[in-house]
Order: structure tokens, then C-alpha cells, then sequence
């Protein structure tokens, strides 16, 4: 993002203060003028930063102060005390820190304060010991900004690709029963006008990953495309959504294929994740469409066996920035796009 840019800062949520959220947070500070970031604050427990890196620090109660101290000082809001803090090594301390400090930065972000909100990387297992009862961060953000779940579209984003799974963390075994012409038609709408307004793509093209081998093969390897994803392809292209397929998945992710479109609709989480991960593990991002604030995040976990030993890459959560950034000033320019 350009210098002098308007955006208000960003929330970053720190995520688990044992992972390695801490480090690639104040990694990316260092690396901020090199990527031309726009300003942000780290949401969470200074001391898990302290932890794991010699750098400076600010500690500020009001997000106003950002603007201040950023360019000489990596900016954080201590939300709670997390505890004896051991990188590698979560605890239920740990996991409320983290569940508060998400609560926080997403209060920012739907209170205007911020100009988006990016989520550090947390332990689903860790949480779930304190009482989280969502499916991931994106449900529950979701939730903050009243949003029902099957209306928010995780999309994974990288320099060349992205992708959006239809179903999410769910068993491979369930995924067909779940799959319905609404569900597919709620989630390309939600894509297309995501793409719309956070990426200034208008007239979007979509096209869609068959559930079966060779997309059924007209139904000798299964009926799903018959039945289900062509139906909704013809609901959307009479919606004027530029939507095309269900096409074989083993033939839409090389190199001439990934020209062709803007977004893949997969049927399932590991047929989109897969390829967006081999083609941009350092540098994917999560992106959740269809939410009235912008939320990113880093498309890697906690990686507990990283952490505390300087060897964790800051390349997602940089990415994550300044995607967020870019999508808050895109929005602040068009707010009725």
C-alpha cells in the first residue's frame, strides 16, 4: 500500500501467545516499509512478543495512538495478563489471551475503529478447552458481526489463485450429503460480490470443481454435478453470474487453466486447500467474504514446534496485511461497491 494512505490502522489479533503469531506479527513490523504496509496493532499479551524478539515496543490503550507510534515502535493493546508464557507450549491461560484478544480486534474492526481486521493464527483444541464453541475464527467473527455462518465464504488467496471450499472442516465422508444447489448458489453469490468489493473485480468468473472423478463422467462415477452443480450454474448464469462448469478438478489448477478464471468453487476443504497451499504456502491468505468489516488471516496454524526459535516465515501474515489494507482502501473509496 502506497505511503499516506488513509486507512485507519489495523487490528492484528495475536492468536495463541505459545504459537508463532507473536514473531511473524513483529516480523512483518520490521518489514514494513520494505511491503509498504499500512499501519496496525497488535491485539494481545506484549510479553509473548517480548518473548521472541529484541525489537521495539509500544504499549498503547486507544488504537488513536497507532498513528503515532508506529514508525518507530511496533504497537500493541495488552487485553489480559496470559500467564507464564512458554513458546511451544499452549496452555488454558494461553487460549483465553487468545480468545479475548480476537474478542477485541474484532470490536475494533466493527466499531470503525479499525480499518480491518486480521486474525493471528490460534489452536482450535486449546480454545475448546475454554468453552470456544465455534467451528473456527471465521464462524465466529462472523457471528460478532451478525452474520449468519452459511453466509460467510472463507476464500484462500494467493498471487495466482484463489479458491473457495463449499464445505469446510467437516469429513470427507459427509461432504456429498451436505452439498445442495442452495448451499452452492449462497456461495458463489457471496464470491462474486466478494471479489466485487474487496478485490475490485467486477463480473467475476467462477468456475466450479467437480465433486467426483473427471466430474462424473455424465454420472457414471457419480450424479452430484447432474444433480446438484449444474442446477445451480444455470440459477447463477441466469443471475447474470458469470459461473462455468462443474469441470474436472484435476484439470483446473496448472498454470493456462489458473488465466481462465478469478475464483474456484470446490466441493470440499482439501480440494481447495491443496493447491492453493503447493502454489503459495509462504504467501496464501484466508479472506472471509460477505462480512460487513474486512477480515484476513495467515493461511498456516500455530506451528507450536517453530516457536520461540526464529525460524517461523513472516510471508503469510505480511501477505494478510496488506491484503487487508488494500481491501479496507478499495471499500473506504466505493463503501456502496
Amino acid at each position: 500500500m502506497a505511503e499516506g494512505s488513509t486507512v485507519l490502522p489495523l487490528a492484528i489479533s495475536m492468536g495463541d501467545p505459545a504459537g508463532i503469531g507473536p514473531e511473524i506479527i513483529a516480523k512483518a513490523w520490521d518489514a514494513r516499509a520494505a511491503h509498504a504496509l499500512p499501519p496496525f496493532v497488535a491485539v494481545g499479551d506484549a510479553r509473548a512478543i517480548e518473548r521472541v524478539w529484541q525489537g521495539p515496543i509500544a504499549r498503547i490503550s486507544d488504537i488513536a495512538e497507532v498513528a503515532r507510534c508506529f514508525a518507530g515502535a511496533l504497537p500493541v493493546m495488552t487485553v489480559e495478563d496470559a500467564g507464564e508464557i512458554e513458546p511451544g507450549a499452549p496452555d488454558a491461560d494461553g487460549a483465553r489471551c487468545a480468545l479475548h484478544s480476537l474478542e477485541l480486534a474484532v470490536g475494533l474492526a466493527r466499531s470503525g475503529a479499525a480499518g480491518a481486521l486480521v486474525t493471528g493464527p490460534v489452536s482450535k483444541a486449546q480454545l475448546y478447552g475454554v468453552g470456544f464453541t465455534h467451528p473456527g475464527q471465521t464462524e465466529f467473527v462472523a457471528e460478532r458481526c451478525g452474520i449468519a455462518g452459511a453466509n460467510a465464504v472463507m476464500m484462500l488467496a494467493g498471487p495466482s489463485l484463489r479458491v473457495v471450499p463449499i464445505t469446510t472442516h467437516v469429513p470427507l465422508d459427509r461432504v456429498a450429503a451436505l452439498l445442495t444447489i442452495e448451499l452452492i448458489v449462497a456461495k458463489a453469490r457471496a464470491t462474486a460480490r466478494g471479489l466485487a468489493k474487496n478485490f475490485g473485480i467486477a463480473n467475476a468468473r467462477l468456475v466450479f470443481a467437480g465433486l467426483n472423478p473427471h466430474a462424473g463422467e455424465g454420472g457414471a462415477i457419480g450424479r452430484q454435478e447432474i444433480d446438484l452443480i449444474e442446477p445451480a450454474i444455470a440459477i447463477l448464469r441466469d443471475e447474470g453470474i458469470d459461473a462455468r462448469g462443474p469441470f474436472a478438478a484435476d484439470t483446473l489448477f496448472h498454470a493456462r487453466a489458473r488465466t481462465q478464471y478469478d475464483a474456484v468453487l470446490c466441493c470440499y476443504h482439501d480440494q481447495a486447500l491443496i493447491p492453493l497451499k503447493t502454489l503459495h504456502f509462504d504467501e496464501g491468505v484466508n479472506i472471509t467474504l460477505g462480512l460487513p468489516i474486512v477480515r484476513t488471516s495467515p493461511d498456516h496454524g500455530t506451528a507450536f514446534a517453530l516457536a520461540g526459535k526464529d525460524r517461523a516465515e513472516p510471508g503469510a501474515m505480511i501477505a494478510a496485511i496488506a491484503m487487508a489494507g488494500e481491501a479496507a482502501a478499495r471499500r473506504a473509496a466505493c463503501p456502496a461497491a
